[in-house]
């Protein structure tokens, strides 16, 4: 079975078994809501867990699991991934997009050049940005905007851009 990543568990919170996660995903409420399974990041097979509460706090989410009920349950957890499985994933409507979909895609411009391949997607703010990895090159940062990518090409594993003044 494929899993994807949507969260890291950063620190266990408090005494009673909640965890501090960092959310990697757009879809918290979905991701970690009560009654969910996560799937834990470790050597052989994942740890399933299943999510008794959630509750924001501070930038992070806190996550109890079931069954986990003091903070020595949860300690080992602590800079561990936690992922969903692909069953899992929620159809996106046109234009979205996984990140698991667009790191490695090529990307080129308009006419033809061949940039690099996307290494990274990065979220500062309104928009993401792709870090594409040039050869001999620094990374070029491309923001996701309508003015800048122009087609994404999944069955083609290509990205057309076109690069504004003062981006490369």
């Amino acid at each position: 079975m494929e899993y994807y990543n949507v969260g890291k568990i950063v620190n266990t919170h408090g005494v009673r078994g909640e965890v501090r996660v960092l959310a990697t995903t757009d879809f918290i409420d979905e991701r970690f809501a009560k009654g969910n399974t996560l799937y834990l990041q470790q050597s052989g097979e994942p740890l399933p867990l299943t999510i008794e509460s959630t509750r924001q706090h501070k930038g992070f989410i806190l996550v109890k699991f079931v069954g986990y009920d003091n903070i020595n349950d949860v300690k080992q957890f602590r800079d561990h991934e936690l992922m969903v499985s692909a069953d899992d994933q929620q159809p996106l409507d046109d234009g979205q997009y996984y990140y698991h979909q667009i790191i490695g895609l090529d990307v080129e411009t308009t006419d033809g050049r061949h940039l690099g391949k996307i290494k990274e997607i990065l979220s500062p703010g309104a928009n993401d940005v792709w870090v594409v990895e040039r050869p001999e090159k620094r990374d070029l940062l491309l923001p996701v905007i309508d003015d800048v990518v122009k087609n994404v090409d999944l069955d083609k594993n290509l990205v057309t851009v076109e690069l504004m003044e003062g981006l490369e």
